[in-house]
């Protein structure tokens, strides 16, 4: 089996799946203040949550080793599609939909010599139908790094301008794994950056807790000025503006390797799934300035030290769940589509390993409702990560078969 770009240390097998709720809520995680999205209507709000099975969507297309699924906003409803081999495929927001036109091919320049390299992630600018322009994150070698870039579309809908690449940021990485990788724009129209600890095992470097390094940290970055300013410019008000020997791009830091985070886009919470190192998979609240405790802690358990260490001025998590249940999480989406009503409001993640999914819901600091909606996948898939439409509507993709699901009710 191929093993998630994500994976744990040591992690190679795929678990025998348990049935049962596992995700260990905790308590007393503050709710950020974020700039408030355009309101959805909830189609109903107050619905249990329940066991669910998963449905193939647009069961003529299939893309291996697709990491992403996502939209442009520009009014046509299109999908764009994420390979970690380094393309970007278009095609139809139609189940009917029986091809895909290459949006933009990176293979010349990505590279996937580490396991957990590639193509990473895939972010339309919020001004996408004015001004065509996109970011992604990809790998590239001599000497190894992570490059973020801003491409344009070109006269043609469904082609990129490949010559259009203008490199914003390069980030030297010490090791092939724990890239991170995803990009997404808020909704205060700034562009957040996953980058992951520089890899190896147990964060030899000490990255997580170094804010000298943006490793180990989810970046903020207004993008709006790249033309006239010649760069990103860091906003006035990101929480480490002016600290001496801090990098002022960092938003929030002591992460592992946060496989995929997104906004609720209802809310302004923004969620993030971070992959553990030998036991603990969690799920964390992203909030302004905030430490998440690696490598100190893994999940809500001491790591360096094993036992006694300080939790003084770290973030536990919101949920978390063992090893006995996977090996390495992919973060989702807060569910505000209205085809499934159960799942309406509620945090959808799920495991590569496994292929468990489960969802819940979180209110005024606790979570409210809890429960795995998919113990038993069918077929066994492995979950790279999530991707949502413009309608708010949920996919779980496959990295293995290359196939695109919807969660529908057993």
């Amino acid at each position: 089996m191929t093993v998630l770009l994500a994976t744990g240390c040591g992690q190679t097998g795929t678990p025998t799946p348990v049935d049962g709720p596992t995700a260990t809520p905790v308590p007393g995680v503050e709710s950020p203040v974020s700039p408030s999205p355009t309101p959805v209507s909830p189609s109903n709000e107050t619905e249990p949550l329940q066991r669910m099975r998963l449905a193939r969507a647009f069961s003529a297309l299939s893309f291996p080793q697709i990491l992403h699924l996502t939209y442009a906003d520009d009014g046509t409803r299109r999908l764009f599609a994420v390979t970690k081999r380094g393309e970007i495929f278009v095609f139809a927001n139609d189940q009917t939909a029986n091809s895909a036109a290459v949006f933009l091919d990176l293979r010349d320049a990505v590279s996937t010599s580490g396991n957990e390299e590639g193509l990473l992630g895939l972010a339309f600018d919020p001004k996408y139908a004015e001004n065509g322009y996109f970011y992604v994150y990809y790998s590239a070698a001599n000497p190894r790094r992570s490059v973020i870039s801003r491409f344009k579309v070109s006269g043609d809908a469904d082609r990129a301008d490949r010559a259009s690449e203008r490199v914003l940021l390069e980030v030297a990485q010490p090791f092939a794994n724990h890239n991170g990788g995803h990009i997404v724009f808020g909704p205060d129209g700034y562009l957040y950056i996953g980058l992951g600890d520089g890899g190896s095992g147990g964060d030899p470097q000490g990255n997580g807790q170094n804010r000298a390094t943006v490793l180990g940290s989810v970046l903020r970055l207004d993008v709006s000025q790249v033309d006239s300013s010649g760069g990103y410019v860091v906003p006035d008000d990101n929480p480490f503006v002016g600290v001496a020997g801090v990098r002022p791009e960092i938003w929030a830091y002591g992460l592992r390797n946060p496989w995929r985070f997104n906004f609720d886009r209802l809310t302004g919470d923004l969620w993030l799934a971070d992959v553990g190192q030998n036991a603990i998979e969690e799920v964390n609240i992203v909030l302004k300035g905030r430490n998440y405790g690696w490598n100190v802690m893994e999940g809500t358990r001491c790591y360096l030290p094993s036992s006694g260490c300080s939790q003084t001025g770290l973030e536990l998590p919101v949920a978390e769940y063992t090893h006995s249940d996977g090996c390495s999480v992919s973060g989702g989406y807060v569910y505000r589509g209205t085809r499934e009503p159960s799942l309406f409001g509620a945090y959808v993640y799920g495991d590569y390993c496994s292929g468990k999914i489960w969802a819940l819901r979180y209110e005024d600091g606790e979570v409210t409702d809890e429960m795995m909606i998919v113990p038993d996948p069918s077929p066994r898939v492995s979950i790279s990560g999530f991707g949502e439409d413009q309608d708010g509507e949920l996919y779980v993709l496959d990295y293995g078969g290359g196939g695109m699901y919807r969660l529908v009710p057993e």
